[in-house]
């Protein structure tokens, strides 16, 4: 999919709805230097063209409980299409990991996983992904302390 191209306006209304999505169109015109329909046609366009993808509240994972943050790097026995349908299949449906990327070097995929404490992780890694007898290696990486989290891309 091509990149869109993306004015300098864009890029500045783009850059203050990424660090409040719950700014008024009103409020987000006058930050752009711009009157409140030509923001909102910007906006809409926007999402038309898929740059926009949705709004959505960031949540604090300890006040929640989740406690423990950790990076799987997983290895497949074999890269046939049923068990790469099988483990895509389960990342999908697997509400502990964040984020799953397929990797270029030693291991297969690298994943972002969530959890309440080492126990859990425990649990999801010993029932549910070695489980599946898809994974021929696995290594795990616990977060200790995490220096910078942010879903704001540069632009």
């Amino acid at each position: 999919m091509p990149a869109v191209d993306l004015d300098p306006t864009d890029r500045r209304l783009l850059r203050l709805l990424q660090r409040d999505a719950r700014v008024s169109t009103q409020d987000l015109a006058k930050a752009a230097g711009l009157s409140t329909s030509p923001a909102w046609r910007r906006l809409k366009r926007l999402e038309d063209l898929g740059v926009i993808r949705g709004h959505v509240a960031l949540l604090d994972p300890r006040r929640l409980g989740l406690e423990t943050l950790a990076y799987v790097q997983v290895t497949l026995t074999d890269h046939v299409e049923a068990t790469v349908a099988k483990f895509d299949a389960f990342v999908r449906d697997q509400p502990r990991v964040l984020e799953c990327a397929r990797i270029a070097g030693a291991f297969d995929y690298m994943l972002k996983v969530i959890c309440t404490n080492t126990e859990d992780l425990e649990e999801f890694l010993m029932r549910h992904l070695l489980a599946m007898d898809i994974a021929r290696t696995s290594s795990t990486s616990f977060v200790l302390r995490q220096m910078k989290a942010t879903t704001e891309l540069p632009l």
